[in-house]
């Protein structure tokens, strides 16, 4: 266990990623599914909560708090980071069938106000990701350039908060197919180039970007956004700590993350012509 958990370490510091590796059986994750769609089908006719599902699955959905504190994604990310460990958020990345949703080249920690790049982002696969679904794919050693300029597009067509891209040259033929059978999860550095395909199968593409970060990160704001504490302690009170679900889709769970969704709009959206973006 612990030559893995140093081969993890030794090469995500080389090339920016690791995957794939086992999180939860291939049942487990189908039933983590299941209760995201159960919770998509109440609040369909709540579109500001339906939104808040998809961005804050782990703060509504008591299978998605237990997936973020799980024992295998934390022994992963602690080489990584540390034994203290928060989660900033667990965004959904939803590709319905057939359809032309990307993901643009980009670097995750360009617009999240974060203090420092100490964080890691976990992305775990409730449905296949492969080259027809639209998985990811990674530029080996590009976490090494730090940050780039990006540019803003606002496509519909990507997933991202501004529809956000690198605006220097990416070659796509550097990048690696990040293949991920269900329940299986990937690891890499904010700083990362990375992007994905369109969905051209029957089903849902649908993976959770669980974003782990050392307690002693902040908003260079100083607004204290919401996570949760997975692991060790928080000896810095940068951040507003939850606690899991009270229940089912609570109503003070929803109010809670509405609160913080407003922040996070804020932050992600700084310098930007509009707000109006996907996500948040």
């Amino acid at each position: 266990m612990n030559a893995a958990l140093d081969s993890i370490a030794e090469t995500y510091t080389n090339d920016g990623f690791v995957f794939p590796f086992d999180v939860v059986p291939e049942e487990e994750a189908k039933a983590v599914r299941a209760d995201l769609e159960r919770a998509e089908a109440e609040c369909a006719d709540h579109p500001e909560k339906l939104a808040l599902v998809r961005s804050y699955p782990d703060r509504l959905i008591p299978s998605f708090d237990a997936l973020v504190r799980n024992e295998r994604l934390i022994e992963a990310v602690k080489p990584i980071l540390g034994p203290d460990l928060m989660v900033w958020s667990s965004g959904l990345f939803i590709k319905e069938a057939n359809t032309s949703h990307v993901v643009s080249w980009h670097q995750d920690l360009t617009y999240w106000g974060l203090s420092e790049v100490d964080e890691t982002t976990a992305w775990v696969a409730l449905s296949p990701s492969n080259l027809d679904s639209g998985c990811m794919r990674f530029v080996p050693g590009s976490h090494k350039r730090q940050l780039v300029d990006h540019r803003d597009t606002f496509d519909a067509n990507n997933l991202l908060t501004r529809g956000q891209e690198i605006a220097v040259d990416v070659d796509d033929a550097d990048g690696v197919d990040v293949v991920l059978q269900t329940g299986q999860a990937s690891l890499h550095h904010g700083h990362l180039f990375h992007s994905s395909g369109p969905n051209k199968t029957e089903d849902r593409r649908i993976g959770s970007a669980i974003r782990y970060i050392k307690p002693s990160m902040k908003q260079r704001t100083d607004d204290k956004t919401l996570v949760t504490l997975v692991s060790g302690e928080d000896a810095f009170g940068h951040f507003t700590v939850a606690g899991s679900p009270k229940g089912w889709l609570h109503e003070d769970d929803f109010e809670r993350c509405q609160h913080d969704s407003k922040i996070k709009r804020r932050v992600l959206y700084e310098g930007a012509d509009t707000d109006e973006g996907k996500r948040y």
